[in-house]
């Protein structure tokens, strides 16, 4: 007893000289760790609203229980598969086209032997990222005008009348990913770069006295090394599959693409904000986070069996 007893004092001690020396570092979280609190936990707290018929007069509390009502409305209701459906489709087709993309572009990167030519070519690929979002959908509606855009000139100069794309249903997934590609696709490849500069250049001099190719090293070298990588970063995109950007879908959307272009998040939008139905649009809004949870986890044990990397 008297052994296990100093063993525990010691580890006591250890502990806190731990603690003791790790204080500085407790005071620099301290300030994100209160952010994360107020921001992100308190309002959990409102999820009850869910679960109620909720009037701003009653408050939280003296609201009147509903159970299940408001998500069985929803379920229930017309905008339930149009949303569902734009949402995974847009999601789902920014995934297959956009994870890849941004890989490709940081092998291509990573090639450059020029340096100044390299610097100049991630700079001008990283710029797209900084535009704000409603400039980045100014610029789309003037670019796609069909009687004032810089498109439709170009190809009336060759007397073809191109259609109003903003105002397709099937158009309007291609116009929000293609340009969502666009910006982002230089940024998103800075985590791949990072990753392929971390690779031991030993492996790269080992293909080339064994006479590898610059394909063969791409294939046999970079690929399967930042697999890993590739895996989190998709683990993490997935488990976003119904979470859209609320503004820059909002701010595309008119009244004639509006079948192909209601996702949740705008649905949520109106009908929280515009009409009032907090319960509801909270409902709407748990679903959501439950099915991206629930993604998320099957995406993640999927990762895990198959290349023995996970997030947990």
């Amino acid at each position: 007893m008297k052994n296990v007893t100093k063993v525990a004092k010691g580890t006591q001690a250890s502990l806190g000289r731990r603690l003791k020396k790790s204080i500085p570092l407790y005071i620099l979280l301290f300030p994100s760790a209160v952010l994360l609190l107020c921001f992100a936990y308190l309002p959990m707290y409102g999820l009850i609203i869910a679960f109620k018929d909720f009037t701003p007069a009653l408050g939280i509390m003296g609201s009147p229980w509903v159970g299940f009502k408001h998500f069985l409305k929803f379920f229930n209701s017309y905008q339930f598969g149009i949303t569902l459906k734009n949402t995974l489709a847009i999601s789902i087709y920014g995934i297959i086209v956009g994870f890849p993309l941004p890989i490709a572009l940081a092998l291509l990167c990573n090639q450059i032997r020029n340096q100044k030519f390299k610097k100049i070519f991630q700079v001008t690929t990283y710029l797209p990222h900084f535009i704000s979002t409603m400039v980045m959908c100014g610029l789309i509606l003037i670019f796609l005008s069909p009687s004032s855009g810089i498109i439709a000139n170009v190809f009336r100069l060759f007397g073809i009348e191109i259609p109003n794309l903003m105002a397709s249903v099937s158009a309007f997934k291609h116009v929000y990913v293609w340009s969502d590609i666009w910006q982002h696709l230089g940024w998103d490849s800075i985590i791949f770069l990072a990753a392929l500069s971390a690779i031991d250049p030993t492996y790269y001099e080992a293909a080339t006295i064994d006479g590898a190719s610059v394909m063969q090293k791409i294939r046999y070298i970079d690929l399967p090394l930042i697999l890993s990588t590739a895996m989190i970063l998709l683990i993490l995109r997935a488990g976003s599959i119904l979470s859209i950007g609320f503004e820059k879908v909002f701010l595309l959307q008119n009244t004639q693409n509006a079948m192909g272009s209601e996702i949740i998040s705008t649905y949520v939008y109106k009908v929280g904000m515009q009409s009032f139905q907090y319960s509801l649009s909270t409902a709407i809004g748990l679903f959501n986070t439950v099915v991206n949870l629930a993604v998320l986890l099957i995406v993640n044990w999927f990762s895990k069996k198959m290349t023995d990397t996970s997030l947990i």
